[in-house]
């Protein structure tokens, strides 16, 4: 009899943690979605950082090639003083590959002769976010 009692305590104890693994279970995949949701956020927030600094790099470099440009071509500065600079084959060409490079892409050039300082601003729109705009100046010795 002493038998008996001993396994009705422990049977007892046994039904009384039914289910409990089943619990800690689901709870484990509860934390782990949320895990790996914080993972899928941080993967699209590092894209479009990403993309971000590449059309600034973009638009860096895009501006420089013109100041390149335009140092090989000073005897035709006052070419470029116009905003858009569309009177000179080659700022043209250069303003059509703004437009094709950076999304919603666009320039203008300031050019003073008289004092041989240029000044690029490059414009462009991501989608979903405000339009940021790059722009440096720089001044031609003569």
């Amino acid at each position: 009899m002493k038998n008996r009692r001993h396994q009705r305590s422990r049977y007892a104890a046994n039904t009384s943690q039914r289910g409990v693994m089943l619990i800690e279970a689901l709870v484990a995949i509860i934390i782990f979605s949320f895990g790996v949701l914080g993972l899928v956020g941080l993967q699209a927030t590092m894209t479009k950082a990403q993309s971000a600094s590449k059309y600034r790099a973009d638009a860096a470099h895009l501006a420089h090639q013109l100041i390149g440009t335009i140092w090989g071509d000073t005897p035709n500065l006052a070419q470029y003083a116009d905003a858009q600079c569309s009177s000179h084959a080659r700022c043209a060409d250069w303003t059509g590959k703004v437009a094709r490079t950076l999304p919603g892409g666009s320039a203008t050039v300031a050019a003073n002769s008289a004092t041989g300082v240029v000044t690029i601003s490059i414009s462009w729109t991501h989608a979903g976010e405000a339009t940021h705009t790059y722009t440096t100046q720089t001044a031609l010795l003569r």
